[in-house]
């Protein structure tokens, strides 16, 4: 199981010697990845009643321009966006975008796109929210075609491309595709068609009888049941150290392939605490 970490991105700040230092940190501690949340624009709830998720006053670093800052000083690490809210942007620019993340960093994106949530971002964007999960099926599709095929030809609902591609082509033809989401929508959706899955909650009886699922859709859709990766993530503020060890053999006896550690939320008063942690907890695991 390949154990990364989750950018603290909330609680980082701006400063790009910071970011970098955190970034290399990871890779000298032997991380494997980098994972990195996407949003756009925050809501402010002002004049929203009820809103309790992110806001306005939530940090968030755009993360393909990000990752071609972080190929360049933590080469070692795959970079990694968890996820991509796929169906509120174009779709040939992120395949643009994505293709030169890859070549920066020799062939290490690994690209997580969903659904979302976030209807004021949609708007913002010119998207339209209510299509959300039948655009992203077709997103991904034509993401495959200009990741793979100088020239490409495509007409769907939602895309029309004549004759025309992508340059430079990425490293990786394509480059793998994991999905966010728990709906069991969701979950068939990725044992369709995605590489990968970013589960949010514990590793219980519950997740396993749920991955379970995964598994029946992926074989249902001709693939084989073990096509799909799973990314587990690791709380640090719901997890205490004594039961890190535990955590993580939780996730591999459910089959994970990838665990991603996250700092945030946890108190942390420094972007060098959230450091310290990620020590900790490496020296933990590791025994």
């Amino acid at each position: 199981m390949r154990i990364g970490v989750i950018l603290p991105q909330l609680e980082i700040g701006t400063d790009p010697a910071v970011i970098r230092d955190y970034a290399q940190a990871a890779q000298g501690l032997g991380y494997r990845h980098l994972l990195a949340y996407d949003h756009v624009l925050g809501a402010d709830p002002t004049n929203r009643p009820g809103w309790t998720r992110y806001t306005a006053a939530d940090q968030f670093h755009e993360p393909f321009v990000l990752f071609g800052y972080l190929a360049a000083v933590a080469p070692e690490l795959e970079l990694v966006t968890g996820v991509i809210i796929l169906p509120q942007r174009q779709t040939a620019l992120v395949a643009k975008q994505a293709a030169e993340v890859d070549v920066l960093s020799r062939g290490k994106l690994r690209l997580g796109v969903g659904v979302g949530w976030n209807a004021v971002e949609y708007e913002a964007l010119g998207e339209d929210f209510g299509t959300r999960g039948r655009r992203i099926e077709e997103q991904v599709d034509v993401l495959r075609r200009l990741w793979a095929e100088p020239v490409v030809t495509f007409h769907g609902r939602f895309h029309q491309i004549a004759e025309a591609g992508i340059n430079p082509l990425p490293v990786q033809r394509p480059i793998p595709v994991w999905m966010g989401g728990g709906e069991e929508r969701v979950l068939q959706r990725i044992g369709r068609m995605a590489d990968g899955w970013f589960p949010r909650e514990r590793p219980d009886r519950e997740m396993a009888q749920r991955i379970e699922r995964l598994r029946g859709y992926t074989e249902a859709a001709g693939r084989p049941r073990e096509a799909v990766g799973i990314e587990g993530r690791l709380t640090i503020k719901d997890v205490p150290p004594a039961e890190w060890r535990d955590e993580v053999q939780r996730w591999r006896d459910l089959g994970a392939t990838h665990l991603g550690v996250n700092t945030m939320g946890a108190g942390l008063a420094s972007p060098q605490a959230h450091i310290d942690t990620i020590r900790q907890f490496r020296r933990a695991i590791n025994g």
